[in-house]
């Protein structure tokens, strides 16, 4: 449930929010008439926090703007959170980082060693290393936990997943959540199979479809309001919304949300293409067009673009590394309102005709999709069209269910 102040701030957020058809992106606005996020509303959660021992889930994300200039550097237009609170005099007593740590350079999956901050001196524990969530002795002498991250719609994006442990170890402890929330650069669609019970990991935890189409602070809603903790906990959540958001607002992200999803476009095709790391083919990891390309290294012949993967930033050990790979440039594609399976089916077809005789679909391609039917329905030589007229009905329920919790329109 959500609680004191908060809860009329959402109210409020609704009769406030105004339609925007310009991308804010790095020159994001900060008055009454454009899009403000949670983070920068500090006068709705500043009183909350005086005199409590604070810990503080966050990431490289988690910044409060207080310059709209594009011209000026990140550092000159923007300040950490736990850097704002502790000027402000907020007890903040630790950092949880989550995947990709807290400055969100490590790889995808790779764990995170507990550390401590070179520029406050506070510890950090990672949330993607020994546990990914919180000990109750991690959080014991703490009042309140403070989540705040940047998330980008997806149901693998494993941002919600760590919110759900969170929630969940905060509800065992007695003590609050407080959600900063923060747009979803995917919030204007949902789309996908709806996961399985069976399938749970944290690639994806509860029964929703691939893009949910809801903020971070919608989804810490559902979460309580659907019992999905364990032994069905309820977590005292604390909602701060943002200001003149709707779920087509579109927002071009001010900074990266994870190594190797670099740009608008990248995160847009992300919930389409990530398909393809259970497959055979690259998606750009090891370049600088992650989640933009798509590469296999058997068509020469079959493909006019390729690309090369090397190690870099947020990749050590790319796929098909050092090797020449074939396949589509997606760098032009128009911004995406629905999942689009053509690519899939279309690998997957040359795969049976050029490709090894290993297997197009790897192992955990079913965590991906939540459900196996979605393989077995490409192998049966269905169309996207047919495919996707097996969602419907779950999809109709979910929104449905999904409607409660939505504080924007």
């Amino acid at each position: 449930m959500a609680i004191g102040i908060p809860l009329s701030c959402a109210s409020q957020a609704k009769e406030e929010t105004k339609d925007s058809s310009t991308p804010l992106g790095m020159t994001e606005e900060l008055n009454d008439k454009n899009l403000k996020i949670a983070a920068n509303r500090i006068e709705a959660y500043l009183p909350l926090l005086e005199g409590k021992r604070v810990a503080i889930v966050a990431n490289q994300t988690s910044v409060i703007f207080h310059d709209r200039t594009g011209s000026l550097s990140l550092g000159e237009r923007a300040t950490h959170l736990v850097d704002s609170l502790l000027s402000l005099g907020i007890n903040v007593k630790k950092v949880f980082a989550p995947e990709h740590g807290f400055r969100g350079n490590a790889d995808a999956g790779e764990h995170i060693a507990d550390g401590t901050d070179t520029k406050t001196g506070l510890p950090l524990l990672s949330l993607h290393g020994k546990n990914r969530k919180p000990t109750q002795e991690q959080i014991e002498g703490i009042d309140l936990v403070i989540f705040d991250i940047q998330d980008v719609g997806a149901r693998f994006y494993t941002y919600i997943s760590t919110l759900h442990y969170v929630m969940e170890a905060c509800a065992e402890a007695d003590i609050p959540a407080m959600v900063l929330d923060r747009p979803n650069p995917n919030g204007h669609y949902v789309d996908g199979p709806i996961l399985e019970s069976e399938f749970k990991s944290f690639l994806g935890m509860h029964p929703i479809p691939i893009v949910h189409g809801m903020t971070i602070a919608e989804y810490a809603q559902m979460i309580n309001g659907e019992g999905w903790l364990k032994d069905g906990l309820q977590c005292e959540l604390m909602v701060i919304p943002m200001k003149n958001y709707t779920h087509e607002t579109p927002y071009s992200l001010p900074i990266k949300p994870s190594p190797n999803l670099p740009n608008d476009v990248a995160i847009n095709l992300y919930p389409s293409i990530c398909f393809f790391e259970q497959t055979p083919a690259s998606l750009g990891r090891g370049t600088d067009m992650q989640f933009q390309v798509l590469g296999v290294p058997y068509g020469a012949d079959l493909y006019g673009f390729s690309f090369t993967p090397r190690p870099n930033e947020g990749s050590k050990y790319p796929k098909h590394e050092n090797v020449t790979v074939w396949g589509l440039d997606l760098r032009n594609s128009e911004r995406l309102s629905e999942i689009k399976l053509d690519w899939l089916i279309d690998f997957y077809k040359q795969h049976q005709e050029y490709g090894d005789r290993k297997p197009f679909f790897w192992k955990y391609f079913y965590r991906l999709a939540g459900t196996k039917k979605l393989e077995e329905q490409i192998k049966a030589g269905m169309t996207t069209e047919q495919i996707k007229a097996t969602w419907q009905e779950d999809l109709k329920k979910f929104k449905k269910t999904r409607a409660t919790y939505l504080l924007y329109p």
